[in-house]
């Protein structure tokens, strides 16, 4: 073998072992993306859920003819307003992930105050209906549901992330941009007040 091959076939060894790293990076990035994108989904798909829930709730509270329609108008006008925020989660920013998440809180501020209403003795009859003691159940394993979405979600958010911005990854990767995580909502982090009525 001549001596001047061994250089040529050593540097065409690093060409093929960096052509085989960066499209093992880039297959890596898309694999992350796409997981990102799917736990976005699993999160739509639970708020969907609740969604769908309380549109059967608001149902079963209408039956109660003398109901506040005030407390109704509320949750119908609140769900209208959660189901208007959409989010990508392609290129989700921490803005509309907030806005998103604010339109969901105050979504369950109206049903909580809804289903508050309907505890008290006024409505005995709903408080015993079976449809809406079931709702109520599905409401919460529900609200389970989604921050078990929600951690999902920025798991892979954190592992996309990751991928993305480590070098030498980050070199390769100019293109990919850096997802926002699903943070709490604005006020979560004050303690609950809670008032007993027994009047």
């Amino acid at each position: 073998m001549k001596k001047w091959l061994i250089p040529v076939i050593i540097i065409i060894g690093f060409i093929v072992i960096g052509i085989f790293w960066s499209v093992g990076v880039k297959n890596g990035a898309i694999s992350k993306n796409q997981a990102v994108a799917k736990a976005w989904g699993d999160v739509e798909t639970s708020y969907q859920r609740r969604n769908d829930l309380i549109g059967n709730l608001v149902k079963t509270v209408q039956g109660a003819a003398d109901f506040e329609k005030s407390t109704l108008t509320d949750v119908i006008e609140a769900r209208a307003k959660a189901n208007s925020v959409q989010v990508n989660a392609a290129d989700a920013t921490p803005e509309q992930l907030e806005a998103f998440s604010r339109a969901q809180s105050n979504l369950m501020g109206s049903v909580n105050k809804l289903i508050g209403n309907v505890t008290v003795e006024r409505y005995p009859e709903l408080k015993s209906n079976q449809n809406f003691l079931k709702l109520q159940d599905e409401l919460a394993s529900t609200e389970n549901e989604i921050r078990t979405a929600r951690t999902r979600y920025n798991e892979r958010v954190e592992e996309y992330n990751n991928h993305i911005l480590r070098f030498p990854n980050s070199i390769l990767l100019g293109e990919y941009k850096e997802k926002a995580f699903f943070n709490s909502s604005e006020g979560a982090d004050k303690p609950v007040d809670v008032e007993f009525d027994f009047n």
